[in-house]
C-alpha cells in the first residue's frame, strides 16, 4: 500500500515520518506533501484531489491532516469530506461498508495536542519535563487545553529550561515522534487518526 499525506505544515511530516513506521505494516510506503500552510492546504484539495482519481492505482490511500485551530470542527470535516466527493473520491465517513480511498482527519486543536497527551514521550525526549504532567488538570485531555496547544507545550518546555527562545516546531516533532506510544496517548483526536489509519 502507498500512502500519500497531504499535511499543511512541515512539523507534521517531520513527525509523521518518524512514528508512521511503527504502526503500519512494514510494506506500507508512505509519502508526506507538505503545503505552504492550512489555507494553501484547504484552497488546492479539490483540484489536487482530482489529479490523483485521474490516475490512482488501486493500492493507493490519501490521508488528509489539518489542525482544527479553533475552528468549527464538523464545518471543517465537512469540507474536507466535499473537496474528496466533488473529486469522485470515496472516504471513510461516506463510505458505503466498503473499500475508501480518502481518509481527512483533525487534530484538535493543533498537532502538538498529540505530543501532550504522551508526557512519558515528552519526559524521555525532554527529561526535565516532568513524566506525571497529564495529571495536571489543564492537561488531562490535551485536546481542550485552552490558548493554544503549541503554545502551551512551549510553555511546558520553557519552564522545564528548554527553548528560551521559542518553540521549533519541526525539531521537538522530530525529538519527540522516536518515543510515543499510541497505547497510553490521552488525545482522542490522536486516537481518531490512527484508528482512521488502522482502517486502511
Amino acid at each position: 500500500m502507498h500512502i500519500e499525506l497531504l499535511l499543511e505544515e512541515p512539523s507534521a511530516e517531520a513527525f509523521l515520518v518518524r512514528f508512521l513506521p511503527r504502526v503500519l505494516p512494514a510494506e506500507a510506503v508512505v509519502k508526506p506533501i507538505v503545503f505552504q500552510g492550512k489555507l494553501d492546504l484547504l484552497a488546492k484539495l479539490e483540484s489536487r484531489l482530482k489529479g490523483y482519481k485521474s490516475w490512482l492505482p488501486a493500492d493507493y490511500r490519501i490521508v488528509v491532516l489539518v489542525d482544527e485551530d479553533r475552528q468549527d470542527c464538523r464545518k471543517l470535516k465537512t469540507r474536507l469530506e466535499n473537496a474528496a466527493a466533488a473529486a469522485g473520491l470515496t472516504t471513510k465517513s461516506k463510505r458505503a461498508g466498503g473499500s475508501f480511498v480518502v481518509l481527512n482527519r483533525i487534530a484538535v486543536e493543533e498537532l502538538e495536542a498529540w505530543f501532550l497527551g504522551d508526557p512519558v514521550a515528552l519526559h524521555a525526549a525532554y527529561p526535565k519535563v516532568s513524566a506525571t504532567l497529564g495529571k495536571k488538570a489543564k492537561f488531562r485531555d490535551p485536546d481542550a487545553v485552552g490558548g493554544g496547544t503549541w503554545e502551551a507545550l512551549e510553555q511546558v518546555l520553557k519552564n522545564a529550561g528548554y527553548y528560551k527562545g521559542g518553540l521549533p516546531k519541526i525539531e521537538v516533532a522530530k525529538t519527540v515522534a522516536p518515543h510515543m506510544d499510541s497505547a497510553r496517548n490521552s488525545s482522542a483526536s490522536f486516537h481518531c487518526f490512527l484508528d482512521g489509519l488502522a482502517s486502511l
